[in-house]
């Protein structure tokens, strides 16, 4: 077997991985807007045991987040940073996530006809006030402009708050936190994730005793055996019974081993412990299929193993690809997408919201069957080279 050199602070898999995952994630994303997809590739409905390729992609960068956990947390650490440090900017990180995933789903509920704004021009302009709250300022001597920018964001965001309707129009009503979004449950894993990375100082068995008590407790929410502490789940509990984070620290247990083995020189052990995982995820979700069934919508536990399982046995098939047999061109076109992450999933929301105010729409027949699918992937690369362009202008979202 190929020898992989060292790991440097900069895992490139993780990069490439990242890269495809959001490059999927826009084109499923876009699925909405054809006729006549394969069933395959949607989300399974909330009643039907089984899962989708739609399924598969967010469990899978909740997963990669958990990858760049020890990478991210052992660097700040190296340079100096104290653990009170660090904690502060998980948190100021993961309420940043928080913050747009619950303006993301109010969204989903804006009442255009009893609200001060349409909704396209709601969506542009919270779209807008991410950008300029949480753009990367870091490279800019502008000190006194960046201050009066991130004031106009939030003045911007607050703005859109006072003036949301939501509900029906029988009775409309005020932001509320329906679930979290995307970026809030990704706020919420990484925030766990991390810190269990933190109290546990990196130690694998501590980490393995939080992976497995997710699971226990997502097992048991399933069977019922929670349900007598249903007076507090609306104020305590454990995000997506535990299902959530479970996926970020599986991730942040596999980045572990690949560092651990790849920089000890245990290549060949790494590569064990890799199929054993990837198959063993695999068996125990489909023996316990019964108890459950496979259900993104609800999170349970076999679902939450197979996703683990195939983002594993990716992982893997890119550590191969990138750091060994230094194939990392191949993938320089879709590279945005996995350092510009951020940025490349809000982008869409602005496209949307100016096709919404315009009234045009797409003739159908390039929005069906294979030629639809081919519009989708496209628009996801057409993202990816404007995220490109703009992280050039140094115009990326940092949080």
């Amino acid at each position: 077997m190929a020898q992989a050199t060292t790991p440097t602070s900069r895992n490139h898999a993780i990069d490439v991985f990242r890269a495809l995952t959001m490059m999927l994630m826009i084109f499923v994303n876009d699925l909405w807007t054809l006729r006549d997809v394969p069933e395959w590739l949607k989300h399974v409905p909330a009643e039907v045991d089984g899962m989708g390729l739609s399924d598969v992609v967010f469990p899978a960068f909740l997963f990669i987040v958990g990858l760049s956990i020890p990478l991210a947390i052992e660097n700040r650490w190296k340079k100096g940073s104290s653990s009170q440090e660090i904690l502060f900017h998980v948190l100021s990180r993961s309420l940043a996530l928080l913050i747009m995933g619950v303006f993301h789903v109010n969204l989903e509920n804006y009442q255009q006809e009893a609200a001060l704004l349409p909704k396209a021009v709601w969506q542009i302009l919270l779209t807008l006030s991410f950008f300029l709250i949480w753009l990367d300022y870091s490279k800019s001597n502008r000190k006194n402009r960046n201050v009066l920018t991130k004031a106009l964001g939030w003045f911007i965001l607050v703005f859109l708050a006072l003036v949301y309707k939501g509900g029906d129009a029988a009775d409309p009503k005020w932001m509320d936190v329906y679930w979290w979004g995307i970026l809030g449950l990704i706020g919420w894993a990484y925030l766990i994730a991390s810190l269990v990375y933190i109290a546990s100082k990196g130690n694998r068995n501590w980490i393995w005793l939080a992976f497995l008590a997710c699971m226990v407790f997502s097992s048991l929410a399933k069977l019922g055996m929670l349900d007598f502490l249903s007076g507090i789940k609306p104020y305590f509990w454990l995000i997506d019974d535990g299902a959530t984070p479970a996926l970020a620290i599986s991730g942040m247990l596999l980045s572990l081993y690949y560092r651990t083995y790849f920089k000890s020189g245990g290549q060949a052990r790494f590569w064990i412990i890799w199929a054993l995982l990837s198959v063993s995820g695999l068996i125990l979700g489909f023996i316990s299929r019964p108890l459950w069934g496979i259900h993104k919508i609800g999170s349970s536990p076999s679902w939450v193993l197979i996703c683990i399982s195939i983002s594993i046995l990716t992982f893997g098939l890119l550590i191969w690809l990138v750091e060994i047999k230094k194939h990392k061109d191949w993938f320089k076109w879709i590279k945005p997408a996995g350092t510009s992450t951020l940025t490349c999933y809000l982008l869409p929301y602005i496209h949307y919201g100016l096709l919404s105010l315009s009234g045009w729409v797409l003739p159908l027949f390039f929005r069906t069957g294979l030629l639809g699918l081919f519009k989708s992937m496209l628009y996801a690369l057409v993202i990816i080279l404007i995220t490109g362009l703009l992280e050039k202008k140094n115009l990326r979202l940092k949080i």
